[in-house]
């Protein structure tokens, strides 16, 4: 495992708070010098350990609808698995494609604003890969929380992972074409200087700033988080699929096992499942206390569970994709 020492995981941290925040602002935070968080934040980048500061977008309030695929791969070779693969990651409704080691071999996250959208694209891939996936399923989400990388202190700190509780949905609010520039050129670089942003888009700093304060006033932009490689803590992506017996405990459940300081997000679903819970964890042994703590609390509410993890993820964007090809800075 890498050495991260506390101070850098506390900047980190201060990141996946708000990764807009400034540099003195971080210092004050994590009370070190504004150069020293510069210098340490620029080391965290070129060691990989920061591979990305995104903005957290809440696409049902641009309307559109998120839903995923389950894939179970059949008669397959390692060359078309990286052409399905690729063909998923180019195609401009996929947000997030993933490997999965577990149930299925593949999971494909889908933002379309038409449901006749998806099942045109759907038929189109079915006819090209059909004949591979031994299996297929379709789920909608309804509702998705996230919450903070509270592993990342020795301390977990319960007031925050309230406070920076992320829940989307939502109705509908309109934005006009430099909001969606904005957008498009903060999704994936959250850290992104008003002067860069202003310059792109022809437009002056003071303008940006109200605008991206506007979006988040409105509920389009949720949080400014980081994205860190996973390895460098020794860490992978696990996921628990939930089948509730008594749908009416899903709240109770949901406010009991959010302050878990490894779990980061909860999804409701429409499927064959009703949650999924996604941590970050070292190994499968670390998941079984929280599984085993969980049925002991809700015996008579949790019909059955099972676990994943997801070895690489191939493409990850909030901002719908068909945007980030038709708007241009």
């Amino acid at each position: 495992m890498n050495k991260i020492d506390l101070k850098a995981k506390k900047i980190l941290y201060q990141l996946d708070k708000n990764s807009r925040q400034t540099l003195s602002q971080i210092g004050k935070n994590v009370r070190l010098p504004k150069s020293v968080v510069d210098y340490r934040i620029k080391k965290l980048e070129e060691s990989g350990i920061i591979k990305n500061f995104y903005t957290v977008i809440n696409f049902y309030k641009l309307g559109y609808i998120n839903m995923g695929i389950y894939v179970k791969y059949q008669y397959y070779t390692p060359a078309i698995e990286k052409e399905i693969v690729d063909y998923f990651v180019d195609s401009k409704y996929c947000w997030w494609v993933a490997n999965i080691q577990g149930e299925y071999d593949l999971l494909v996250l889908f933002l379309v604003k038409d449901l006749k959208d998806f099942f045109s694209f759907w038929k189109k891939t079915l006819n090209k890969y059909k004949f591979y996936f031994q299996e297929s399923i379709i789920v909608f989400f309804t509702k998705t929380y996230s919450y903070p990388l509270s592993f990342l202190l020795d301390d977990n700190i319960r007031d925050d992972r309230k406070k920076m509780e992320i829940v989307d949905g939502g109705i509908k609010v309109n934005i006009d074409d430099k909001d969606l520039q904005i957008l498009r050129l903060i999704a994936l670089d959250a850290r992104a200087p008003l002067t860069k942003i202003a310059k792109k888009i022809n437009s002056s700093a003071t303008m940006v700033n109200y605008r991206i304060k506007k979006l988040i006033k409105i509920g389009v932009i949720q949080g400014f988080r980081i994205n860190i490689d996973l390895s460098k803590f020794d860490l992978q992506q696990f996921e628990v699929h939930i089948t509730l017996k008594n749908y009416g405990k899903m709240k109770n459940i949901i406010n009991y096992v959010k302050f878990y300081p490894n779990l980061t997000q909860i999804n409701e679903v429409v499927d064959h499942r009703d949650l999924g819970l996604n941590f970050y964890l070292h190994n499968f042994h670390e998941l079984h206390p929280f599984i085993k703590e969980i049925l002991n609390k809700f015996p008579n509410d949790i019909k059955d569970h099972v676990t994943f993890t997801f070895p690489e993820i191939y493409k990850s964007n909030y901002l719908p994709g068909e945007l980030t090809k038709i708007i241009s800075p």
